[in-house]
């Protein structure tokens, strides 16, 4: 049957954790919502990103700690069971079924219709069903696009017939594969090179640049790079990558190397960054280009496009390319589009309840490597290049009581930078083992604004990691 006229409060484009979010806020705002999905509901977090990595990751991480601590160190010698750490990342992304997920969605009392969404003009979006059918939607008052990103390959020749690895082959691969290239040095990169090498794979990594996790501060790569290497990743800097062959679909891969050299593995990796999922989206229907980032304003409101009515939350803004980031914005935008249907005023200053002012001022992120490294706000360069009068304090996370119990050898690095002018931290990074859940403390610090001198009356217990917080205050005293 082809339906022809459904008229919605809302539109959301993209199922995901940002779409799911999006829908719920403006359901519960009492505004009628429809959510249009091509793929799983749940989108590339739950079942080729966030979820099935860190069930990849979870093992190696355990195995490495309890590496460092006598009385375990023997008896975790032996490798990882691939099969078992393998079967428990398909358990995590429910086999690829989003039964789970759609029933969320009419838990809530929104509306799923399955197929790829087009915008067809202002406040309507057409789209064409797995039946071959296609359904009309119009909106009331919104439409939100949450289609996220897709992995972006090099221009290489003849990279479309090697059959390459993309972050969703890395983290649904059902077996290990005996020797894996990795081309980058991010965060994809980083966190699948440590878990294919764990799990057996003979990894080499080829890096463009100088470091690892050029974003991060600098001693973050540095010491990502120590614990790759000792794992028995071959990690390469300053390699580019003019020339990829493969025997047949699934024969060998043979990497040539700029200058020289080469590399050969059975599957290659390439983490070479994002683009936005725009390009088949009807964005030329409402005056866009078709496979732009959809540039937007603080309340997540697309800011080209006349009347106000498209907003654009997660990836696809290009704001913060992280999945509670993005869920962040809709909530915020999901605020944003009740207020304004039902004429209320909308209070977009900074840290209000309608601006995702967090997207530039406290973004927290985690990468899960053997050692963790977790940062929020700005880095040392990142304040100085703003033009912020700063004090950057370092400490050496191994010098406290709680990270020598966590693990012997213990060794890690904290940073905080202090606006001078202001007396609050712009930024906080952490590497070393277990410093994930550090993180959410420097978070609420600086999303919080809070005076150093206040900071004195937070004490952490003894003896935990936490203790770095005052090792790090003692230091910013002097």
């Amino acid at each position: 049957m082809n339906d022809a006229a459904r008229t919605y409060d809302v539109i959301v484009i993209g199922a995901g954790p940002v779409g799911e979010n999006l829908a719920d806020r403006t359901q519960a705002a009492g505004l009628s919502t429809v959510v249009v999905e091509s793929e799983l509901v749940g989108g590339e977090c739950s079942y080729w990103a966030c979820m099935p990595s860190k069930a990849l990751l979870r093992p190696v991480v355990a195995r490495a700690d309890a590496s460092r601590l006598p009385g375990l160190a023997r008896a975790v010698a032996g490798p990882l069971d691939a099969a078992d750490v393998l079967a428990r990342r398909d358990e995590f992304t429910s086999h690829w079924k989003d039964d789970g997920q759609v029933g969320w969605l009419e838990s809530v009392g929104v509306d799923l219709v399955r197929g790829h969404g087009r915008l067809d003009g202002p406040r309507q979006v057409a789209v064409l069903t797995p039946e071959g059918e296609t359904v009309r939607l119009t909106a009331r008052h919104a439409v939100a696009v949450c289609t996220g990103t897709s992995a972006a390959l090099p221009k290489l020749p003849g990279i479309a017939d090697i059959n390459p690895w993309t972050s969703r082959e890395a983290t649904s691969a059902k077996e290990v594969p005996g020797r894996l290239v990795v081309v980058g040095g991010g965060v994809v990169a980083v966190e699948m090179a440590t878990a294919w090498q764990a799990l057996g794979s003979r990894v080499t990594m080829l890096v463009r640049g100088d470091r690892l996790l050029e974003r991060m501060e600098p001693f973050v790569g540095e010491l990502v790079t120590e614990g790759l290497r000792e794992a028995g990743v071959d990690v390469r800097f300053g390699t580019n990558v003019p020339v990829v062959e493969r025997d047949g679909a699934d024969g060998e891969v043979r990497v040539g190397l700029e200058g020289g050299g080469r590399a050969v593995a059975d599957e290659i990796l390439f983490a070479t960054g994002r683009s936005p999922r725009t390009g088949d989206l009807g964005l030329e229907t409402v005056g866009l280009r078709p496979g732009d980032w959809l540039g937007v304003d603080v309340t997540c409101r697309v800011t080209d496009v006349a009347d106000g009515w498209l907003y654009a939350a997660g990836d696809v803004n290009h704001r913060a390319l992280l999945t509670h980031q993005g869920k962040y914005q809709a909530r915020i935008a999901g605020a944003v589009i009740a207020a304004r249907a039902k004429g209320e005023p909308v209070d977009d200053a900074p840290w209000g309840p309608h601006a995702a002012t967090a997207d530039d001022a406290a973004v927290p992120q985690v990468v899960f490597t053997d050692p963790e490294a977790a940062s929020v706000g700005l880095t040392a360069s990142e304040a100085e290049g703003a033009g912020r009068r700063t004090k950057v304090v370092d400490y050496d996370l191994g010098q406290v009581a709680g990270a020598s119990l966590y693990a012997d050898g213990y060794r890690g690095k904290a940073r905080m930078v202090v606006d001078l002018d202001r007396g609050i931290l712009l930024g906080v990074t952490f590497v070393g083992p277990g410093v994930g859940e550090l993180l959410h403390s420097a978070t609420v610090a600086v999303a919080g604004e809070v005076p150093i001198e206040r900071l004195w009356h937070a004490v952490p217990a003894y003896p935990t990691i936490s203790e770095v917080w005052l090792r790090l205050l003692e230091e910013y005293r002097g």
